[in-house]
């Protein structure tokens, strides 16, 4: 592994331990058929049925099923704040300018929801969407909130069940350790944005558990947006264990370190009472900083801000 690449101090016997109550195994491999399953039929059926429907439709379908897949392997979904439009709810003016000053980050309120959804609604421009990085199941739980083409490390090609789904899915894979390759990432991030695409990146550029402050969001991506004069979209993952107010992380749904797919696949079906959380920020619009370190601070700030895990405003599981 090449010294530059981000890493994780986060480890499975350190990190990804389970200590609410535990799912008997019967059940628990009924989830784990169930989820793989329901993921099979997708990889499937997606190049057969996608092309076939208009943009709205792919996206509900889409929606239904990340949704279905994430629960299917025994996880609750809670998705927190208002819907998101093309220059809709954004950062606070004092929150930008205090980026740019180099100052300490003060979240902006979210919005009220009008009509009780928690979807990010596209519009015909490109979108980058953001989030930290804590799981295999960070992928169906943001395709269940704002469908988009993943970019993603080329060895997820290789995965069984999610690598040819993800490929599928119009993908942009980037080969990590070819620092010489970036450059070809960005431009194809940048040139996806401005086709209209949303692009979801998790900047952090590993795994971590959830536990702690989370990686610092690298800023490759944020030049492909202010190539494109894209907005850039924050999304904030948590995993919880026990009942919905229980505030401590779920270590169980963390994939972290050398931890192989198969265990962490079981891990998450054997540990009950999972919620994968992901709550939905103000976007930052295009254009309101001057350079990528700067965009990518922002982000970064705004999703590990406690400000923004307050009571929401509109919750749907």
């Amino acid at each position: 592994m090449s010294h530059w690449l981000p890493a994780s101090p986060c480890t499975p016997s350190t990190c990804a331990g389970h200590l609410g109550p535990a799912r008997h195994p019967v059940p628990a491999a009924a989830l784990l058929l169930a989820g793989c399953a329901l993921t099979l039929t997708g990889a499937l059926c997606a190049p057969l049925a996608l092309p076939l429907l208009g943009r709205s439709r792919r996206e509900r379908l889409i929606r239904c099923w990340a949704y279905g897949v994430v629960r299917a392997f025994g996880v609750r979904v809670r998705v927190l704040g208002p819907p998101v439009v093309r220059g809709g709810p954004s950062l606070a003016q004092g929150d930008l300018s205090a980026a740019r000053g180099g100052a300490s980050l003060v979240q902006g309120g979210l919005s009220a929801a009008r009509g009780g959804a928690s979807l990010v609604q596209g519009g015909a421009q490109g979108l980058l969407v953001v989030a930290n990085h804590v799981s295999w199941l960070d992928i169906p739980l943001v395709a269940a909130v704002c469908p988009g083409r993943m970019l993603a490390k080329s060895d997820i090609r290789h995965w069984p069940l999610l690598g040819p789904l993800a490929a599928l899915g119009g993908t942009l894979f980037v080969e990590r350790e070819r620092l010489r390759a970036l450059p070809d990432t960005v431009r194809a991030v940048a040139s996806a944005l401005r086709d209209g695409a949303r692009v979801v990146v998790f900047p952090e550029g590993s795994t971590w558990c959830g536990r702690g402050p989370g990686g610092r969001f690298r800023p490759a991506a944020f030049q492909a947006a202010i190539d494109a004069g894209a907005a850039v979209q924050p999304l904030r993952i948590r995993y919880r264990g026990g009942p919905p107010r229980n505030l401590a992380p779920a270590g169980a749904a963390a994939f972290v370190g050398d931890d192989p797919l198969t265990a962490s696949l079981w891990r998450v079906v054997t540990s009950a009472g999972l919620t994968a959380e992901i709550r939905v920020l103000p976007q930052i619009p295009a254009g309101s900083l001057p350079g990528r370190r700067a965009l990518a601070r922002l982000a970064q700030s705004t999703v590990a801000s406690d400000s923004a895990n307050r009571p929401a405003e509109s919750v749907h599981h």
